[in-house]
């Protein structure tokens, strides 16, 4: 698809959305009650499913125990009908194995691990039906996955893809977006601070542009930080009132 139709004279993408503005955001924390915590997500297209188990103790050879902080260990799978062609190996597989390692350094620099030294934190995601920002979708959906399960984190930590098309800045990017191949960008944020906790460039991209994009993304990330907050607090409202009962 030409450049110059994903973003038309009037300034709408192929989907109705203006440059800045979000896929429809929906999500749902404790979905399963036998992890530790779980969470659901919806990024437009995008569905998403995180569990997380721990902190417990280290599984396998005592060795791999980090004596002043807890082990994070990621896993990350699409299912085998999360797109239109059939995946052999829904995990596994060299993506696959980039994508879990993205969110195990993502979530090392949210999770406040040296309360939990010598233990275990075990963070899985699966992409159920894919759209484009897979990664960003997997970190929001743990980041719920993460606080029902109780482990405390520095700041939420939130994510959103952005691109370029000629000299517009678009924010979470969908698979249409993804696949015409511009200059795209996936940022995952700690809002309060403003850390970074991710970066990741998909292709070459000139300082003067990079800016707008970082901006795109940011912008992006701060609103999926509104939605992510009011569903925590549903949650716990949720909670406190079946306590109550």
């Amino acid at each position: 698809m030409a450049a110059l139709e994903l973003l038309s004279a009037e300034g709408f993408r192929p989907d109705g959305r203006r440059p800045a503005e979000l896929r429809k955001l929906r999500a749902r924390m404790g979905v399963f009650a036998q992890p530790d915590g779980s969470a659901y997500i919806e990024q437009g297209n995008t569905k998403a499913l995180a569990v997380v188990y721990g902190p417990h103790e280290m599984r396998g050879p005592r060795s791999k125990a980090l004596p002043d902080r807890a082990l994070v260990n990621c896993q990350y799978s699409m299912a085998t009908f999360s797109t239109g062609e059939r995946k052999r190996r829904p995990h596994g597989d060299r993506k696959s194995s980039e994508m879990s390692l993205h969110l195990k350094q993502t979530f090392e620099a949210a999770i406040l691990t040296e309360l939990f030294p010598r233990s275990q934190i075990d963070i899985y995601v699966q992409i159920l039906q894919a759209d484009g920002g897979n990664y960003c979708a997997c970190v929001n959906a743990a980041t719920l996955a993460v606080i029902d399960a109780g482990i405390p984190l520095r700041d939420y930590v939130c994510a959103s893809s952005a691109g370029l098309v000629e000299d517009a800045a678009l924010a979470d990017l969908s698979y249409l977006e993804e696949a015409a191949g511009g200059p795209q960008a996936a940022l995952a944020l700690l809002p309060t601070s403003g850390q970074m906790a991710l970066l990741q460039l998909d292709s070459r991209l000139h300082e003067d542009r990079l800016g707008a994009v970082l901006e795109a993304a940011g912008g992006a990330c701060r609103a999926v930080h509104a939605v992510l907050d009011r569903v925590v607090r549903e949650h716990v409202r949720e909670l406190t009132a079946l306590l109550g009962d």
